[in-house]
């Protein structure tokens, strides 16, 4: 990275561990905790469809793997006896393994069908809820318990979230550097060698196949990598609200997914983030318009893309390529 973006990236660490704390406190807005704890944890999920992007696939079903996430992680807590921390990654991994299983036979599609596909798989993880006796039908899973303690060697390095007097800071932290991670992840991955055999798939995967690149198994891979990231967020989310159920992740949610990635801009790293950002509280700024607000939401958005094709960090583009 060069010097500058280091030091954004210092600017931009400052600003969401120090600074919005501080503001928070100073304002006394603790609501804002929920929000952008939201914010963070539906970029992560974004995050996940944009490296789907990346292979030339368009995914709307990313809210199947953030409600199956969120159920993996909620069974574990409140029948098995796991702790919360223990179920982050398995319940990402458990997402990883059902989307190689689905990924296999439908990553064969393109275009229009693949995305119809994905669409109806957010429908079917929630008849899926509702019909398995382990995830309780429609009465969910409630009064599930906030994270506990997690040391390492007797050494405490996350407190127990009940014990706190104030646990919206501390999801707030853990999303932020959920959100963190993932963004560094994701910028590794397009910036290596995998990153360049999955552009190779956007830009022509036949030609790709012609010179070597298991293009079977890249697909499979990136799919599985996005699927991880939905069951993280999902699974977070759940600890948060300390409940889930079937509809906690529709279909409007896994559009939305798409939308945050195409509104920040489908050829940058860090689009999803923005486009989050912007949509989750673009909505929330236009209820004031009461009736008008789907309109103009939508209107707004028509006019996005109409007028940015690229996504609104392609207003800072200075044919840098991708960023």
């Amino acid at each position: 990275m060069t010097t500058g973006r280091l030091i954004g990236l210092g600017a931009f660490l400052l600003g969401v561990f120090v600074l919005v704390p501080v503001i928070i406190r100073v304002t006394g807005r603790w609501d804002f905790y929920y929000t952008l704890t939201s914010v963070a944890l539906l970029s992560v999920a974004a995050a996940g469809v944009w490296l789907t992007f990346y292979i030339g696939r368009i995914n709307i079903g990313q809210g199947a793997y953030a409600l199956t996430g969120g159920y993996v992680s909620a069974v574990l807590v409140t029948q098995a006896g796991f702790s919360f921390w223990a179920t982050l990654p398995l319940a990402g991994l458990a997402c990883a393994a059902v989307a190689v299983m689905i990924g296999l036979p439908i990553l064969r599609l393109r275009g229009v069908y693949f995305a119809m596909v994905t669409l109806v798989l957010t429908e079917v993880a929630r008849l899926t809820a509702l019909a398995l006796p382990v995830t309780n039908g429609a009465k969910g899973i409630t009064s599930i318990p906030l994270p506990g303690e997690l040391s390492v060697l007797g050494m405490t390095l996350i407190p127990d979230f009940a014990t706190l007097g104030n646990p919206k800071l501390a999801f707030y932290l853990m999303a932020s550097a959920l959100m963190v991670l993932t963004y560094l992840v994701l910028w590794r991955i397009v910036n290596s060698r995998l990153g360049h055999l999955c552009r190779s798939l956007q830009q022509n995967e036949e030609l790709a196949a012609s010179i070597g690149v298991n293009t079977a198994m890249l697909r499979v891979l990136a799919y599985s990598i996005s699927s991880f990231f939905g069951g993280l967020a999902g699974a977070i989310f759940v600890a948060i609200s300390q409940s889930i159920y079937p509809s906690s992740f529709v279909v409007t949610d896994s559009v939305n997914f798409m939308l945050y990635c195409f509104l920040g801009g489908l050829g940058y790293v860090f689009g999803p983030m923005l486009g989050t950002l912007l949509l989750y509280f673009g909505w929330d700024l236009l209820s004031v318009a009461r009736e008008y607000q789907l309109l103009i939401y939508s209107g707004t958005m028509i006019a996005l893309m109409l007028v940015l094709p690229n996504g609104v960090l392609s207003l800072f583009d200075r044919g840098e390529g991708r960023r």
